[in-house]
């Protein structure tokens, strides 16, 4: 709630992502962002990776925002930092799943893959966890008390 650190807000993301691995995520360049599912390693915080198509409008990299939303819209995030191709085969197969050679026919060896990173640099957390008592509030026009209210954080690591 309203008074959890910045760390625990930070813990709560990464376990909301793990759960629902769903970004919006574009480059700073004036396109639109678009959907793509994030891939966790544990052993690199603070980065998420996506599998795509070499012709994908992120694939070339720059500074990124990506934006989140939980599951049960509890829960936002709007992290900034950068993309750049980590085609790193031992990361390929650490993070080689059925979902993505889905999107792959050829597998690993697809002449279309690559492998993105995004390594974040500062994110913006919210988690919207309101009390009983300040829902009940907000039905019948009282105020919420802070105490009552989400968790906001402003966090250089989300590790």
């Amino acid at each position: 709630m309203a008074d959890d650190s910045p760390q625990e807000i930070a813990a709560k993301f990464l376990d909301k992502l793990k759960s629902s691995p769903f970004v919006m995520i574009g480059l700073n360049d004036g396109q639109h962002s678009e959907p793509m599912t994030a891939q966790i390693d544990d052993d690199q915080p603070n980065t998420l990776f996506f599998f795509a198509g070499r012709d994908n409008r992120i694939a070339k990299g720059g500074e990124a925002m990506a934006q989140f939303v939980g599951k049960g819209h509890d829960f936002f995030a709007c992290l900034a930092g950068h993309v750049s191709k980590d085609n790193d085969p031992a990361q390929i197969d650490k993070l080689w799943s059925n979902q993505v050679e889905a999107w792959f026919p050829q597998g690993k060896s697809d002449p279309n893959l690559t492998l993105l990173r995004f390594d974040i640099n500062s994110a913006e957390l919210w988690e919207t966890d309101i009390s009983l008592s300040g829902r009940v509030k907000m039905l019948f026009g009282g105020t919420i008390r802070s105490d009552e209210s989400s968790s906001h954080a402003v966090v250089g690591s989300v590790a």
